[in-house]
């Protein structure tokens, strides 16, 4: 068995999940409100939330990703930055930044998280990786779906991406710690904070991390 210290930690960035928040987007007309929660400064699924929302607001756990963010919005560079290739698909337009309502700071272990401000109820939630790199425990994890589900309306959309079984995660050049699950756990949290979980959980191999699959999940919380 390999050791895990030579597993290569898994780059969200190298996993392409526009197309399956596309199949979840499709045909909606573009009105209501999103709320982003994702690690670092991840920025792939912004542009085309941005066909489908009137508005997004981004929250961030970090200064400086929230520094950084604003940076992206305030340029207009919708910037997926790869040795050698810079993605021209992000860069194409920049309407998409005219969505952005505002990026925030957020502090999860507030009852408001976005404290002193109040956020209205989200149409839907996207977060990619978040919940895996802040959660220590299984029960942080539980803990943390539940803040994630109060921003929510009754029917509201949750679209969560993450990791299954991994241990570490790379963003940018910084290697991260992750909490290491499996999918039965992951349909056990949604279902036990109250989310249905809408046809199947999907999961795609990857050659990216020792003994690891990427995991898209689409739910909405019960009205």
């Amino acid at each position: 068995m390999m050791d895990s210290s030579m597993e290569e930690p898994f780059q969200l960035k190298d996993f392409d999940f526009t197309k399956h928040l596309e199949d979840n987007f499709s045909g909606r007309s573009k009105e209501g409100l999103l709320v982003d929660l994702s690690v670092g400064s991840i920025v792939y699924q912004l542009y085309l939330a941005s066909k489908y929302f009137k508005e997004i607001i981004v929250l961030k756990v970090k200064d400086r990703d929230v520094t950084e963010m604003k940076t992206l919005v305030d340029t207009g560079k919708l910037h997926v930055q790869e040795e050698g290739n810079s993605d021209h698909f992000y860069n194409k337009d920049e309407k998409w930044k005219s969505s952005i309502q505002s990026v925030l700071k957020c502090d999860l272990e507030k009852e408001n998280m976005t404290e002193p401000i109040t956020l209205p109820p989200a149409d839907a939630v996207i977060s990619a990786g978040l919940l895996d790199v802040i959660s220590k425990e299984e029960k942080n994890y539980i803990r943390y779906l539940r803040k994630f589900s109060r921003l929510l309306k009754p029917g509201g959309h949750l679209l969560l991406f993450g990791a299954l079984n991994s241990t570490r995660m790379k963003v940018g050049e910084e290697k991260l710690n992750v909490l290491k699950y499996n999918e039965d756990f992951v349909r056990k949290a949604l279902t036990g904070e109250g989310f249905i979980i809408e046809n199947q959980l999907k999961t795609f191999e990857t050659p990216l991390t020792y003994s690891e699959s990427m995991l898209f999940i689409a739910a909405h919380k019960q009205k």
